[in-house]
This record gives C-alpha cells, sequence and structure tokens, in this order.
C-alpha cells in the first residue's frame, strides 16, 4: 500500500480509500445493492489487511446505516488512532446551516461509536445559507476537537475558491481536501476545480474513479449494482456512444500491459496527481485489483492515448 499526506493536514491516508456508500440496509431505499453488516465487515476486514486506512461514508447514506456498519466493523478489527474515517454533511434538514452541521455531526458520532471524525465533507455547496456561516460552524467544530480537518465534496470552482476566501479572511479552518467526480469519462474539473485545488495544495480524493464500473469491463451489466443502479446510469448512459472509445481504448492498453482494465483507470487517476482514489467495491477481490494498480506505469504516451477521444460533458456532482 502507498500513503500520503491529506493535503496540508497532518492526516496519512492510503492511496484507496473505501467507499462506504456501498454498506448498509437495503431496506433503507437508497440502493437496492448495499452490503449488510456482516457482508460490510468483510470488506473493512480485508481492507484493513491489504493496509487501507482511509474509510468515506456520509449521513445520508442507506439512512445513516452505513456509518453505523462502518463504525461496529473497524470497532470489531481495528485501533480508532491506526484508521481516517471521513463521513459527510448537506443532504439532511437544513443543510450547511449553524444548526444542521453540529447536530448532523453529533449524529454521525454516535452512529459511527466515536468521539471524532478525522475529516468531515461538506456533501455539496449551500445556495442558502450564507458561507460565513458555513465556515465558522464548521470551524467550530474542528476547535471543539469532534473534527480533525475538512473537506468538500462536488462543487464549482468559484464556489469552493468563496469558501476557502471566507475562512482564510476570518481565520478559520480551510478544506484540505476535494472529493469530486473524476474518471476517465468525466474529467470537467479539470477546466477550473482541480487547477484551484492543486494552486492552493488541496488533496484530491476522487469518488467513481472507474465510473461505476463502465470502466473495468466494456459496458456490460453484468452486477446488480449496474443492473440497478440508477445514479450510475443518468451519469454515463447518455454519453455511452461517444465515451465507448474511451472504454475500448483502457482494454486494449490493459491487454498490452497484461493487467486489468480497473488498474489501467486507477493508474490513470495516479498519474494525473489523485492522492487517494475511492474504490466503492462490494467484494473483497476488487480491492486487490485496486492494490494492483500501483504496479502499472503509463507513459506520456499512454495517458494522451487514453485522453484523446474525450468529448465535453455536462456538469454531473456539483448542484
Amino acid at each position: 500500500m502507498e500513503y500520503a499526506k491529506l493535503g496540508k493536514s497532518d492526516l496519512e491516508v492510503s492511496r484507496l480509500c473505501v467507499g462506504c456508500m456501498s454498506f448498509g440496509d437495503p431496506a433503507s431505499n437508497m440502493h437496492a445493492w448495499t452490503l449488510d453488516q456482516s457482508r460490510s465487515e468483510e470488506i473493512i476486514k480485508h481492507a484493513l489487511s491489504l493496509g487501507i486506512n482511509f474509510f468515506d461514508t456520509a449521513n445520508s447514506y442507506s439512512a445513516g446505516t452505513s456509518e453505523e456498519y462502518l463504525g461496529r466493523g473497524l470497532k470489531n478489527n481495528v485501533s480508532r488512532d491506526k484508521v481516517v474515517i471521513a463521513t459527510k454533511v448537506y443532504f439532511n434538514e437544513g443543510k450547511l446551516s449553524k444548526e444542521a452541521i453540529p447536530r448532523e455531526v453529533e449524529g454521525s458520532l454516535k452512529r459511527l461509536g466515536t468521539d471524532y471524525v478525522d475529516l468531515l465533507i461538506i456533501h455539496r455547496f449551500d445556495y442558502d445559507t450564507p458561507v460565513e456561516e458555513t465556515m465558522e460552524a464548521l470551524h467550530k467544530l474542528v476547535q471543539a476537537g469532534k473534527v480533525r480537518a475538512l473537506g468538500a465534496s462536488a462543487m464549482y470552482g468559484y464556489q469552493f475558491a468563496k469558501l476557502q476566501d471566507t475562512a482564510e479572511k476570518n481565520g478559520w479552518t480551510k478544506f484540505v481536501s476535494m472529493q469530486n467526480h473524476y474518471n476517465l469519462l468525466y474529467r470537467e474539473d479539470e477546466r477550473e476545480l482541480i487547477p484551484i485545488c492543486r494552486e492552493q495544495g488541496v488533496a484530491l480524493t476522487p469518488y467513481s474513479p472507474l465510473a461505476a464500473g463502465r470502466l473495468t469491463r466494456m459496458w456490460s451489466a453484468e452486477t446488480l449494482r449496474s443492473a440497478t443502479d440508477k445514479v450510475a446510469k443518468e451519469k454515463y448512459d447518455s454519453t455511452k456512444d461517444s465515451d465507448m472509445e474511451i472504454v475500448k481504448r483502457v482494454s486494449e492498453l490493459a491487454d498490452k500491459k497484461e493487467c486489468t482494465m480497473a488498474q489501467i483507470a486507477l493508474a490513470w487517476h495516479f498519474a494525473k496527481g489523485v492522492t487517494s482514489t475511492l474504490i466503492g467495491a462490494t467484494k473483497a477481490k476488487y480491492f486487490d485489483d485496486a492494490v494492483g494498480s500501483f504496479n502499472i506505469s503509463l507513459s506520456k504516451e499512454d495517458i494522451a492515448y487514453l485522453e484523446e477521444p474525450y468529448m465535453p460533458h455536462n456538469i454531473v456532482g456539483a448542484v
């Protein structure tokens, strides 16, 4: 396993992060393919055995059961100080208001069974709350020791810059990481958001690095998730015709280098300066595959070949 500092924080994270949207009670009506407590813990144990120490969840995942399953699974298998736990706030009553943020974090801490979270991420930009109110509320949680560092997710570059500027002007805690939508099939954040993050030393921790499986096989619906994930279908299927050329090139390069398509897609991520990428796998073997990406070296020519067919896409993620 490889490790890196999370932006300008003192958090050292594995370069693979367990995306815990895969954990949770299917009866919560979020996704039909989420894993129950026992199967979630199997994933957690296997990830830990590979040296993965970074786990990402959210207060909204499967009505809070993702946090519950993660908390129990970690408590049963590792010391709290050996892991980095991230959770999120936004898709809740009050979004990012000064009343909502501390209330939701208290709920997350209870479900996770911990006194603090290492990384608190705002899930989206809140158009209804003044940025000063949001940033001050987040800063107070850091001061209180309930949160070690702050991250943001899926927003426009100008919005992220506004939040960071507000924190700096008031002496409040700034964001150290950005969890954005980024993969070979969706690269719109390369225009503004990613350059801003790089300029400010903010770590990139993208979600959906494999485009919900589209970059791991020839776009066939072979799993429960690929057949029932409505969100993924909305993200990718409308651009299937133009994106298929990229998928074909990933497959071709994987054959050439005698590795898997997933390893090519992840190796591209790391070549683009990603600090840690989320793997939302429902089977332990997929983490073994992901670890193999560290052994894949892509040349400048390989990267250019993979990127050349890309066409502009509609914004997906920022709302």
